[in-house]
């Protein structure tokens, strides 16, 4: 390698940093030999899943929120999980981002880089948070560690036969049985775009004709207690990764109308310093709060680099 040229204090370098003035060849070799420190750039991120979906069957529990990922300032992550590290980007690099699509089934995952957030399970299924345990089902599906809660229990399938509530990404579902109905749980509030939002809340529980669980803070949807047509529950709310609310109704009948679970989202913050490159395939939104560049993805997937 060439004599490096330099005036005061000679350059050093390494694998982990770099002082000093140095030659446009002399960081162009050190770079090939992974001796120069890339000024990486500091992204937090907030990953939610979709939440799980209401299928058309009767008496189903809440359904689960979608997993619930967070790296921004000390917030924490679901189920009583902590803050995550932030992503140290490498300029020029490509991240994949997905932001899971809500359904009648268990919700979509949803990803940032090397993060995934699980999708929020149905009535009585495991997910990122728990779906409701319902008549023939008596315990609620349990949340993914450090992402979500589990759904709410089942005792006791007497008359109206009331059904658990979705677990949240800030609690577990509320319990159900007989004429007790559980309310979905509590999503967590987030100020990663500079105004505090909660998301990620469980879908409420169900009943025939007795009460309607409410959702969780946070998108839940409302239980149905439509015993005839089993169809006044509903979804998740949009980029909420809100549980749908459960079902009631006749086994096969028609009128049963399926709810989708909320849609996740993923949301990135990083020094307006840096300049984001978004690929085709993703939806997303940009807004400044303070020095920090924030961009909200709603839909779709796809890559982002930093430069």
């Amino acid at each position: 390698m060439a004599k490096y040229g330099y005036t005061g204090a000679k350059p050093t370098q390494s694998s982990s940093s770099n002082s000093g003035v140095f030659g446009v060849n002399d960081v162009v070799e050190l770079l090939k030999q992974g001796k120069y420190k890339l000024q990486n750039i500091n992204v937090s991120y907030l990953v939610i899943a979709a939440g799980g979906g209401s299928p058309a069957s009767p008496n189903r529990g809440g359904a689960g929120a979608g997993g619930y990922r967070n790296s921004y300032a000390s917030e924490t992550s679901g189920g009583g999980g902590s803050t995550e590290t932030p992503l140290s980007a490498v300029p020029s690099t490509n991240y994949t981002v997905t932001v899971g699509a809500g359904g009648t089934g268990t919700g979509n995952d949803s990803v940032f880089a090397t993060i995934t957030s699980d999708g929020g399970g149905q009535g009585g299924s495991v997910g990122g948070s728990g779906g409701g345990g319902y008549y023939n089902n008596g315990s609620g599906g349990a949340g993914t560690a450090n992402q979500g809660n589990a759904g709410g229990n089942v005792s006791g399938n007497g008359s109206p036969y009331g059904t658990g509530g979705g677990g949240g990404a800030g609690g577990a579902g509320g319990n159900g049985g007989g004429s007790s109905v559980g309310a979905g749980g509590v999503g967590l509030e987030s100020s990663i775009t500079g105004t505090a939002t909660y998301r990620a809340g469980g879908g409420g529980g169900s009943s025939e004709g007795g009460g309607r669980g409410a959702g969780g803070n946070g998108g839940g949807g409302t239980g149905s207690n439509d015993f005839q047509n089993g169809g006044n529950n509903s979804a998740g709310g949009t980029n909420t990764g809100g549980g749908a609310g459960g079902t009631s109704g006749y086994q096969g009948n028609n009128n049963i109308n399926p709810k989708n679970g909320g849609s996740g989202v993923v949301i990135l913050r990083y020094p307006s310093s840096a300049t984001i490159t978004v690929g085709a395939g993703l939806t997303s939104s940009t807004a400044t709060d303070g020095t920090d560049t924030v961009v909200t993805f709603t839909a779709g997937t796809g890559t982002v680099s930093w430069a």
